[in-house]
C-alpha cells in the first residue's frame, strides 16, 4: 500500500492530539497585569471615594453646608404670627382653546405682629392687583402638581412682600383653590 502524502512539515505524531497534561499549547489562565488592576480597579474606587467625600462636604449628601443652610433657612419666629384673611379672588386663566378656564382663590397671609395687618390693610387694593395682574397671565399647566403650587405660593409671597412694604409678610397660605 501507498502512503499518503503528507503535508511538508507535519509529521504523523504531530496530528495526535496533546493531551492538557503537556503544557506546551494548553491554554493560559489569563491573570491582570499590575497595571490593569490599578486602572480598572483601584482607580475608580478611589475617584467614587473622592467624589462622594466632595458631595457630602459641599452639601449635596447632607453634609456640614447643608446644615449650615438648613439653620439659615430656617426662620426667626420672634412671637406668635397674626393671621390675615385676603378677600376672595376669581380670575379667568389664559387658554388655547376656546372653552375658558378660571381660577377661584382664597388666600391668608401670615403677618409679624398686629401692626403689620393694619399696614397691609391700608395698601390691600395694591396688594390685590399685583395679585390679579399675575394670576390672570396663568395657564391651568402652570398650576399642576406641587411643584406649581409651591410656584404660586413664591411668587404669591414676593408680590405681597413688595406691595406691603414695611410690613413683614412670613407666608401665604392657601384657604382654597379651585382650578375649572
Amino acid at each position: 500500500m501507498a502512503k499518503a502524502p503528507q503535508p511538508k512539515g507535519k509529521t504523523p505524531e504531530a496530528e495526535e492530539p496533546q493531551d492538557a497534561a503537556s503544557g506546551a499549547d494548553a491554554p493560559k489562565k489569563k491573570k491582570f497585569s499590575g497595571k490593569k488592576l490599578v486602572l480598572f480597579v483601584v482607580l475608580p474606587v478611589i475617584l467614587l471615594g473622592g467624589g462622594g467625600g466632595a458631595a457630602y462636604f459641599m452639601g449635596f449628601l447632607g453634609g456640614a453646608k447643608a446644615e449650615e443652610t438648613a439653620h439659615a433657612e430656617a426662620p426667626a419666629e420672634t412671637g406668635p404670627s397674626v393671621y390675615y384673611d385676603m378677600p376672595e379672588m376669581l380670575v379667568n386663566l389664559v387658554t388655547t382653546g376656546k372653552k375658558p378656564s378660571y381660577l377661584k382663590l382664597k388666600v391668608s397671609l401670615e403677618l409679624k405682629d398686629e401692626e403689620a395687618s393694619k399696614q397691609v390693610d391700608a395698601v390691600l387694593p395694591r396688594v390685590v392687583d399685583s395679585f390679579q395682574v399675575y394670576l390672570r397671565a396663568l395657564r391651568v399647566e402652570d398650576l399642576q402638581g406641587s411643584a406649581g403650587i409651591l410656584r404660586l405660593r413664591q411668587e404669591l409671597l414676593t408680590r405681597v412682600a413688595d406691595a406691603a412694604k414695611p410690613a413683614e409678610v412670613r407666608d401665604v397660605l392657601f384657604k382654597e383653590m379651585l382650578v375649572q
